[in-house]
Order: structure tokens, then C-alpha cells, then sequence
């Protein structure tokens, strides 16, 4: 029996469009799209920041010596806001489920990204308020296991009553490598049977 619903963040509870992000920052900043890109997701500050290997701040500094100029953490956060969009009809079955059993998020971000969720996604709280993890916070990032465990500890569910439900196919293989259910979301349609197997919402 379920004692949780792990959902992933982007393009499952939310569509993210990494080129809304890259331009709304670009001219916040004075910068090109392509600068910006390659200082995001080429430079490995992203990825480092994700393992926790970054704190918010140094990871703004980060940026911003690769930028050459300085990145504010308002900037920052009205890009990351501009790029996502919560999905209504996600977010409606999302909130039948925890009519059930307790629901939470876990995402691969830093802990920037864990501090100001409310402010880019408003919709999802308070819902998953006190339940919205990133997975700097543990130190690792999806699909190592370390992370699913990390976080469901942190919930005080076990793996065998979790299911972790996210669009990456290698994110749902580490969650299974962790003991945990997990469904490999690519619909609405394809979630409500995955949750109906369960008895669920």
C-alpha cells in the first residue's frame, strides 16, 4: 500500500522551456542567449549545483564569473519563473491524490531553485508546502539512489510504499535501483493508469 507520491518537477507538474529561461536572463543582463547557455549548461556549474556541490550564492558567483558580470538572485528566479508553467491538469490529479495518501516533489536543482519554488511556481503551494525537495539537499542528484532514499527518509516513508513518478527514463531506473515504485510519465492517460493500479487517486 502507498504511503507516498514522489513527483518529479519539470514536464511532469510543470512545462519548462530552457530558451524562455536562457533569453529572459540574457536581457536582464545585457548578455547574448548563447553565453548565457553555455554558462548554464555547458560550464558544469548547473550540474554541480544540482549534487549540492554549490551553495545559493556561490553558484550565483559561478554564473557570474562565467558571465563577466554579476547574476542577482531576482534575476535569476523571474528567468526560472518566465520558463515554467504549472500543468492544470496535473496539478488538479496531483491534489486528488493527496485527498489519499501524502504527496511531495523531488527535482533535480539546487538549492537556490528549493528556496524559491513558491515565488516560480505559486500553483504548487501550498500543496507541496514543507514537502518540495531539490536534489542538492541530499548531497546527489537523479539517478543516483543515494537521492531517492535521502528524500524519502527525510518523508519517513519507506521504498516500498513510494512511487516516484518522472519523465527521464534513467530518473525512474534510479528510483527502481532504490527499491521505490516508479512510473515513467508521458501523459496524463498514462499516469491515472499507473495510478489506478495502485487504487488511486
Amino acid at each position: 500500500m502507498l504511503r507516498c507520491v514522489l513527483f518529479d518537477l519539470d514536464d511532469v507538474l510543470v512545462d519548462y522551456d530552457r530558451s524562455i529561461r536562457v533569453g529572459h536572463l540574457a536581457q536582464a543582463i545585457g548578455s547574448t542567449s548563447e553565453a548565457v547557455c553555455a554558462a548554464i549548461y555547458a560550464s558544469g556549474i548547473e550540474d554541480a549545483a544540482d549534487r549540492g556541490a554549490l551553495t545559493p550564492q556561490a553558484y550565483l558567483d559561478a554564473l557570474g564569473a562565467q558571465l563577466q558580470q554579476p547574476i542577482s538572485e531576482e534575476n535569476w528566479t523571474a528567468a526560472r519563473r518566465a520558463a515554467t508553467q504549472v500543468r492544470p491538469d496535473v496539478l488538479a490529479l496531483a491534489h486528488r491524490v493527496a485527498r489519499r495518501v501524502p504527496i511531495a516533489l523531488l527535482t533535480n536543482n539546487g538549492v537556490l531553485m528549493a528556496r524559491q519554488l513558491p515565488v516560480i511556481a505559486p500553483a504548487l503551494f501550498p500543496l507541496f508546502a514543507g514537502r518540495a525537495f531539490a536534489s542538492a539537499e541530499f548531497g546527489a542528484s537523479k539517478p543516483d539512489p543515494q537521492v531517492y532514499i535521502a528524500c524519502i527518509e527525510r518523508l519517513g516513508v519507506s521504498p516500498e510504499a513510494t512511487l516516484f513518478i518522472d519523465d527521464n527514463e534513467a530518473n525512474v531506473k534510479g528510483a527502481l535501483d532504490a527499491g521505490l515504485h516508479a512510473h515513467h510519465y508521458r501523459d496524463l492517460t498514462g499516469l491515472l493508469r499507473a495510478l489506478d493500479w495502485f487504487g488511486l487517486p
